[in-house]
């Protein structure tokens, strides 16, 4: 036999897989846009089209800022962050951070307030799983992040979904809010900029949640990834600014702003003036978990400082105008698309929700079907909304090149006048 004379082919193994983590996944993002890909037409000469996913990198225009390249190289060749770095993260990263954030709040953050985290992601899951226990829950947006859900999954914590009103702007529906939560609701999550709704919440409407939060006596997740790219009639206001309020964690990262994802360096923020989570020992967790999970690499960390200190205003007024003229190139575009209908005008982050019209196509069962037909037969991926939490929506990505963004929606175009039923 092979194998040292073990045959396994009938072997019945001991340990068995971990079937929630499997369901966690299914709902991903990445794992929808994978499943759209195995779908295309290979004998399709074009090329395909990204409208599905939120990393503009890989277009020439979008590139990220000299100054930030500088400091990733300046800190390679220093030699000084080949090493381990301490797990909440090093302190001349930590300290830039918290400057860099304090400049848009009303109290000054201390270097202490700072976790590093791999990404937003490392985030999202150190919070998340902080908070679990055996009965808590967490108030989550509908449509949101679906990141969350897969998390919560995988730690056992209950998700409990309010409404985000497209016809008031993708506010949150605070009087649901109020109606979900009970004892055991730990906190409530916000996204803003938005994903996948393309909204800059006012200063009043975030005053409200934080308000909400204090009543309901939970603390906020403010998820910042976007931080900074609003570029309609709402200026950005970060969460923190109500962290006298109740308290509130931020998210945050420099994948978007930056235009650099594959870099995997974030942070998890405490905003909470009153010291309501160190007294609960939510801090000294927070650090406990971080203690037995992965770093983002030092050579990242040693680059923070300058990437955030020494980028120029110039670069993010570029690249905030490249992602406002995509925004309105793709609402324009998509107005005209049969069967598709846009809400409101894109703010901020990336994306826009439209709504399909299903009763309009003849042979389209809901937004999967779509998706995968338009790869199919257009190579243009697009997210089923049903991902995010809304059936028969989309979610349709805009900081593309513009030349691919008018194709794909030309594309998009041809492809719903041909399943229209007038058709």
């Amino acid at each position: 036999m092979e194998n040292g004379g073990m045959n396994n082919e009938n072997k019945c193994w001991g340990f068995k897989g971990n079937s929630e983590l499997t369901k966690a996944a299914d709902v991903t993002i990445r794992g929808v846009l994978y499943m759209l890909l195995s779908k295309l037409n290979q004998s399709d000469p074009r090329n395909v089209i990204p409208l599905g996913h939120g990393d503009p990198s890989a277009f020439p225009c979008f590139r990220t800022s000299q100054s930030a390249q500088d400091a990733i190289v300046d800190s390679l060749c220093s030699a000084k962050f080949n090493g381990y770095s301490p797990t909440v993260g090093i302190l001349p990263a930590r300290m830039a951070v918290a400057e860099y954030l304090s400049q848009d709040l009303p109290n000054k953050l201390s270097p202490d307030d700072v976790f590093l985290t791999v990404g937003c992601a490392q985030a999202i899951q150190t919070i998340l799983t902080v908070l679990a226990g055996s009965k808590a829950n967490i108030l989550l947006p509908r449509p949101g992040y679906p990141y969350y859900e897969a998390v919560a999954q995988s730690c056992n914590l209950e998700v409990r979904h309010f409404d985000l009103l497209p016809e008031n702007g993708w506010e949150a529906d605070l009087e649901a809010v109020e109606t979900l939560a009970d004892e055991n609701t730990a906190a409530i999550v916000v996204i803003n900029p938005g994903n996948p709704c393309g909204n800059v919440y006012t200063y009043l409407h975030l005053q409200k949640v934080a308000e909400t939060a204090k009543k309901l006596g939970i603390l906020v997740i403010a998820d910042e990834v976007y931080d900074h790219l609003a570029f309609g009639k709402n200026p950005f206001v970060p969460m923190g600014v109500f962290g006298s309020i109740t308290p509130v964690v931020t998210l945050g990262s420099i994948s978007k702003r930056w235009i650099v994802p594959g870099w995997r360096l974030g942070w998890l923020v405490i905003n909470d003036s009153n010291g309501i989570l160190k007294g609960h020992g939510i801090i000294d967790c927070i650090t406990g978990y971080l203690n037995i999970s992965c770093d983002p690499p030092t050579f990242i960390q040693g680059a923070v400082p300058d990437i955030l200190g020494k980028t120029k205003e110039d670069f993010f007024t570029n690249i905030v105008s490249m992602i406002k003229e995509a925004a309105n190139t793709c609402y324009d575009g998509i107005s005209d698309v049969p069967g598709i209908i846009c809400p409101s005008k894109p703010e901020g982050s990336m994306f826009v929700m439209v709504k399909l019209d299903i009763s309009l196509f003849g042979d389209i069962e809901d937004d999967v079907d779509f998706c995968v037909k338009l790869a199919q037969e257009e190579s243009v991926i697009i997210l089923p909304g049903i991902t995010v939490g809304l059936k028969n929506w989309l979610r349709v990505t805009f900081a593309i090149e513009p030349s691919a963004l008018k194709e794909g929606i030309k594309r998009l175009n041809a492809f719903c006048e041909r399943h229209s039923k007038k058709a």
